[in-house]
């Protein structure tokens, strides 16, 4: 897995949602990118102290391109929202060990995102041999990529406010639209991926969720990062593992959320 810190620069940023920012980074990083794979940025202010995790939407390797989708949410992402063109940014990448996309060969598969979890959905989408059942959950109307992902796989939306689709989550879009599959790629908020291995257990087939958590070194170094397993790590001789490096993707079944 390549792993190092570049200096990247900004190719574009557009808002695309409140509070929804949409940049393309120019950087060789994006050769090796892998669905579900995130990249860290460094805030150019040092009061600032770590880096901010942020997963990889789309990958172009030809041109060098890296897409990012992030939601605003504090000092460092503020400052993300800011770059213009041509502005330059510290980068650690490519981390994390992505989604399994050979298991979904030739498979009828769920890809299901929630709210800032549906960025790294459109990558994976793109790069998957399989029948593609694309869900996706927001908050109201604002229902940002939802035209990109539907150019990889059929479309079912739910709304909070039921302003699109179905109104709820995604497991009501489920319900509502009577759809099946023989497995699950996810990425969202915890209580979505709780509801989503219940699903899953109950239904018999494997679910493979990206776990979003607050991350400081990006390489496994100082265990802020962990989530209980069934397994003992072998790092730290317990039983939890590490998001950013052992993650963020797992198996359902093997983690404790």
């Amino acid at each position: 897995m390549q792993k190092k810190k570049i200096t990247a620069a900004v190719h574009s940023q557009k808002e695309i949602a409140p509070g929804i920012f949409d940049m393309w980074l120019a950087t060789d990083l994006a050769k090796g990118a892998k669905p579900g794979q995130f990249i860290c940025l460094y805030p150019k202010d040092k009061s600032t102290l770590l880096p901010r995790p942020i997963s990889i939407c789309e990958a172009e390797a030809e041109k060098g391109l890296l897409r990012l989708v992030y939601r605003v949410a504090g000092k460092g992402t503020t400052e993300f929202s800011a770059y213009k063109q041509g502005d330059e940014v510290a980068v650690l990448g490519n981390l994390g060990n992505g989604f399994p996309l050979e298991k979904a060969q030739g498979k009828k598969v769920f890809l299901m995102g929630g709210g800032i979890g549906i960025p790294p959905m459109l990558e994976l989408a793109k790069r998957m041999q399989a029948e593609k059942q694309i869900v996706v959950g927001y908050r109201d109307k604002l229902t940002f990529l939802k035209e990109d992902l539907e150019k990889y796989g059929s479309v079912y939306v739910a709304t909070e406010d039921g302003s699109v689709g179905s109104k709820g989550n995604v497991m009501d879009a489920i319900t509502e639209n009577a759809l099946k599959a023989d497995m699950i790629f996810a990425c969202g908020p915890m209580p979505m991926l709780r509801a989503i291995k219940r699903y899953a257990a109950e239904a018999g087939i494997p679910a493979y969720i990206s776990l979003e958590e607050h991350m400081a070194c990006g390489v496994g170094a100082c265990l802020g990062c962990v989530v209980k397993t069934k397994e003992v790590d072998a790092h730290s001789h317990v039983n939890n593992a590490r998001i950013c490096t052992d993650g963020p993707v797992f198996e359902a079944g093997e983690v404790e959320i």
